[in-house]
């Protein structure tokens, strides 16, 4: 028979492992993603299953990019769904989506990913402005839909993804409307829920010093990685590295 302090050490034991498993439980462990302009959601298919494989639940939204407002609409409703506390990435015009869509209540983090990160008044137009662009690739169509300039768009989106896949994504852009890329943001989530940050050094899509200046004016923890616009493809890891942090720091 155990004796009575055998069984008080065994007990001591089993209630510290409980107290432990309670401090981890806060651990964030949805995640909706919010893709960039002129592509879809099927270029996070890598980050997405490097989180779920880890006992995420991750959603990709597939934004329209007719209007601002109505992607942030769409973001939203995808938040309230889930089912606990959310981390919110955004990538490329996905920032400007996040920082107005993260003012929900159960969005704890975001995670801004070569994105831009604008502030009350500011439009996506008006940030990409403010510094030297790295390119002149967007064509616009008569009727105000955006694209990029296919000859270009390995190059200047996606340097370091596969030459074949570049050429698809070229091939398969999603359009943008420049009424989107034009549209202040009415609030900025970021003065409020601690935001995390990848600069993509060689990005020749968006440039990496107006990322490294906002990124330092709202505070974002930074990450920077040698890649291009495209690092979601193709340094998926290192994304889900920072999304994991975002995960993991926010109680």
């Amino acid at each position: 028979m155990r004796s009575l302090l055998g069984i008080a050490i065994a007990l001591a034991v089993t209630s510290g492992a409980a107290e432990a498993t309670d401090a981890a439980a806060p651990t964030i462990k949805n995640v909706v993603i919010v893709p960039g302009a002129f592509v879809d959601g099927s270029g996070w298919r890598a980050v997405h299953d490097i989180l779920v494989h880890k006992g995420y639940a991750v959603t990709v939204a597939q934004p329209r990019i007719d209007t601002l407002a109505n992607d942030v609409d769409e973001v939203r409703e995808l938040v309230r769904r889930q089912k606990g506390p959310v981390v919110l990435v955004g990538h490329s015009y996905g920032g400007a989506v996040i920082t107005q869509a993260g003012n929900g209540e159960n969005v704890k983090a975001l995670v801004y990913v070569a994105a831009l990160e604008p502030d009350v008044g500011e439009s996506l137009s008006q940030l990409v402005g403010s510094m030297p662009a790295p390119n002149n690739d967007v064509v616009a169509t008569p009727d105000g839909r955006l694209y990029l300039d296919a000859k270009k768009f390995g190059d200047d989106f996606a340097g370091d993804v596969d030459k074949n896949r570049a050429a698809f994504m070229a091939a398969s852009q999603v359009p943008a409307s420049a009424a989107a890329f034009g549209a202040a943001a009415q609030v900025a989530a970021w003065h409020a829920k601690p935001s995390w940050a990848v600069v993509t050094t060689d990005d020749h899509a968006l440039s990496p010093d107006l990322q490294r200046w906002m990124y330092r004016r709202a505070g974002s923890r930074v990450t920077e990685i040698k890649a291009s616009h495209a690092v979601y493809i193709s340094q998926p890891e290192a994304v889900a590295r920072v999304i994991e942090e975002a995960a993991n720091d926010v109680r």
